[in-house]
């Protein structure tokens, strides 16, 4: 039960904090559509599985015993961040017509979900987490069945909570403001994810 306990907490409170998932949630939420952005907490979700399924295979224990290799994620991370990153700072001004009636941005089902997919399986936050979690606090006489629930509910955590910001986000009232300076938040998001990316790539390097 204190097992238990201390997986659902810690996943909670890693799930909430700030980071690239939720800037690219928010960003496909806010410029895009309420589709765009929950089918990018559902790539997340399928990002997250990735690591519980290298950790649970004994890769991850390999990733925090080789500094090079972690290194070389961090900096993988940081490279996607960042031309995500910049995609974004490139954004230019909609005319005033449609600033008034801007529609949402038509995004595929794929590159929504490849987007989440990607920021997740790429974010070394993420493989920290889920590495500490399986290492530290899940005991190694727990059984498998268990174990591949843990990551279920990991898994499962993140699609809900950034589902909920997508509908959030993606409400009517909230888009009308948002859309007039779609360029703006745009780049915000952009800078954001450049400096994500550069903070990333230069603690990496400096290791």
């Amino acid at each position: 039960m204190t097992e238990l306990f201390a997986v659902v907490t810690i996943t909670i409170l890693a799930v909430i904090s700030p980071g690239p998932d939720f800037a690219m949630v928010s960003r496909n939420s806010l410029l895009l559509s309420r589709h765009a952005g929950v089918l990018t907490a559902i790539g997340i979700g399928g990002g997250v599985l990735v690591h519980v399924g290298y950790t649970m295979l004994g890769v991850g224990l390999l990733i925090q015993q080789s500094l090079w290799l972690f290194t070389v994620l961090k900096l993988l991370g940081a490279g996607y961040l960042i031309w995500l990153g910049v995609r974004m700072l490139r954004a230019r001004p909609a005319s005033e017509d449609r600033m008034v009636d801007a529609a949402p941005v038509a995004l595929s089902t794929i590159r929504a979900l490849r987007i989440g997919f990607l920021t997740n399986a790429l974010n070394p936050k993420t493989t920290v987490f889920i590495v500490s979690l399986f290492m530290q606090v899940v005991q190694p006489s727990t059984p498998l069945a268990v174990q591949i629930g843990y990551g279920a509910f990991i898994a499962a955590t993140h699609i809900v909570w950034f589902a909920l910001v997508a509908l959030f986000l993606s409400s009517g009232a909230v888009r009308h403001r948002i859309l007039r300076v779609r360029h703006r938040i745009d780049r915000a998001f952009g800078a954001l994810l450049v400096g994500l990316g550069l903070k990333l790539a230069s603690a990496s390097i400096s290791r």
